[in-house]
């Protein structure tokens, strides 16, 4: 009885939802005439989305994405955390929370921050770029002309990745800077009297010590980045821009099913996205899962 509200929203509100979906991922069915003009067409809906060019490239989009922005994630916050554990005593907090700020700040603020700064003529992306392109040896950077980010295909997707990193790289610096604490200091003193430097104890020490959260915040990675829609969506609208070069696996779903009015087939792309999700976690587990004679 105690815990029956509990049930009830999660059944209401998670349970259900997911089943119409999957119901729906099976029927063929315009929204405007009722639930009555539901019609079952088997697997249709998910050969259509398998043949549909579109969901290829929305699905090719969506792993550029989230490899271009998620590696860059961990490769920086890990040893940005490391440097914060080993050099800030006092101010540590307040400098974690500098850092942990964007992620959660909206969504919307930051894309429409960052749709000023990648302004064609006034940006201040494309200022910098100019002052660097001054400096001799670097005026590759601009080739002349300021950079059109959002809008030319071989920009659009940098540009997204940029503000997907600026946003979430705080919050993987939270997670291994709480896993950093955990490390026995033991180890560290052991390390010192052996005469390990500093670079050393980190190899050998810090980063196998991280394991089980880099794996965590891996496949937390690995899952956001296939669900990307905020960014994107805000950035160069819900057509993925020229090109549909910035159009994701979710923003394609979203025009499936409220602009083409096509809710089974939108439905049977979310779950081919979830079995690639599941995929890609199981093989983030093989990756990460530990070696041994036992293993």
């Amino acid at each position: 009885m105690f815990i029956s509200p509990f049930l009830i929203l999660f059944a209401v509100f998670g349970v259900f939802p997911l089943s119409f979906s999957l119901y729906l991922a099976f029927q063929t069915w315009e929204p405007t005439a009722g639930l009555a003009s539901m019609k079952f067409v088997g697997l249709e809906n998910f050969a259509f989305a398998l043949h549909d060019e579109w969901f290829w490239k929305s699905l090719s989009n969506t792993g550029w994405l989230a490899l271009a922005s998620g590696v860059p994630q961990h490769l920086v916050a890990i040893p940005l955390a490391y440097f914060i554990h080993t050099s800030f005593k006092q101010l540590r907090n307040g400098v974690v929370g500098a850092y942990f700020l964007p992620y959660i700040t909206s969504t919307v603020a930051i894309s429409m921050m960052f749709s000023t700064l990648f302004s064609t003529d006034y940006g201040l992306i494309n200022l910098c770029l100019a002052e660097l392109a001054k400096v001799p040896g670097l005026d590759w950077l601009t080739g002349g002309q300021p950079v059109d980010w959002l809008n030319k295909a071989e920009n659009i997707k940098p540009a997204i990745s940029l503000v997907v990193f600026w946003r979430y790289v705080g919050f993987n610096v939270v997670l291994y800077l709480a896993a950093l604490q955990t490390i026995p200091k033991d180890l560290y003193e052991a390390a010192t009297m052996d005469g390990a430097g500093r670079f050393q104890q980190f190899w050998f020490i810090t980063l196998p010590s991280l394991r089980p959260m880099i794996y965590f915040g891996v496949t937390l990675s690995v899952i956001g980045g296939l669900q990307l829609f905020e960014e994107p969506f805000i950035l160069v609208g819900a057509r993925g821009g020229t090109d549909q070069s910035g159009m994701t696996t979710a923003m394609y779903m979203y025009r499936t099913a409220f602009e083409f009015n096509d809710f089974g087939a939108a439905s049977a792309m979310s779950w081919l996205l979830f079995a690639f999700v599941a995929v890609l976690t199981w093989l983030t587990n093989r990756a990460f899962k530990p070696r041994g004679p036992s293993a």
